[in-house]
């Protein structure tokens, strides 16, 4: 699978994990659901001292992660959320997955119900670039970002950046902060625009709590995070947004 940030140069990790990361407290209490081999657990654990947990479904990935020494179960997502109790969590992780799941929204909602918050990235099927090859070629796209033919795919649910903010609206849950990016830049904030990134916009990352949890220890850490990178205290990466949708 070809992942955001494969033709970036890289600086600790996965660049979209290092945007992930960042959004995420420190010695908090993380879930990475899908996990793979723990690169984002691990990283989480020796720079930001959190309690870390991981669910993947692939054995021999969760093996890998038990040798760096991660606390990681085998589970699929899509059956074993429900066995976590209410507010486990801080925040729980999906990277890259959600239009891999039979039941997104159900995902999301459980997501929410045993962590505060949820961190989503997701590949944005309306870039431009597909909306082209769909309108010359007439057939679905195989790129980097969608590298398989539609009878392989292990995509069911392709959604745009527009249809996954419509779908957090509609389940009431506020997008604290987004970022959008292509595999090789980042948008800077004139292209954050849900419109305008639903047309140059590879990938989303999101961070979405539900209305109703007021969330003001986590605005004042984006807030600090945001004057640090203005100031130069640590690298931009990229655009984000603290508005509520």
């Amino acid at each position: 699978m070809t992942y955001v940030g494969q033709n970036i140069v890289k600086r600790h990790i996965r660049y979209d994990l290092e945007i992930i990361a960042s959004l995420i407290k420190p010695k908090s209490k993380v879930l990475d659901i899908g996990c793979g081999n723990g690169e984002l657990l691990e990283f989480l654990q020796k720079n930001k001292n959190v309690d870390g947990r991981g669910l993947e479904i692939s054995q021999l990935q969760v093996s890998q992660c038990l040798m760096r020494g991660l606390s990681v179960i085998q589970g699929n997502a899509e059956n074993d959320l429900s066995f976590y109790p209410n507010r486990s969590f801080d925040y729980a992780v999906l990277s890259q997955t959600i239009q891999a799941t039979h039941n997104p929204k159900k995902i999301l909602e459980e997501m929410l119900r045993i962590a505060e918050f949820a961190i989503i990235s997701l590949p944005n099927f309306a870039h431009i670039k597909n909306r082209l090859h769909l309108l010359f070629r007439g057939t679905m796209p195989v790129n980097k970002n969608i590298p398989f033919e539609w009878y392989e795919t292990p995509n069911i649910h392709f959604c745009s950046i527009k249809d996954f903010e419509k779908l957090c609206r509609k389940l009431n849950f506020a997008i604290k902060q987004k970022v959008f990016l292509t595999s090789k830049h980042q948008l800077i904030s004139f292209f954050g625009h849900e419109i305008i990134a639903n047309f140059l916009a590879e990938y989303g990352i999101f961070l979405i709590t539900k209305n109703e949890f007021a969330a003001t220890g986590q605005e004042e850490f984006v807030f600090k995070n945001n004057f640090e990178k203005k100031m130069g205290f640590v690298p931009h990466m990229a655009f984000s947004s603290t508005k509520n949708q």
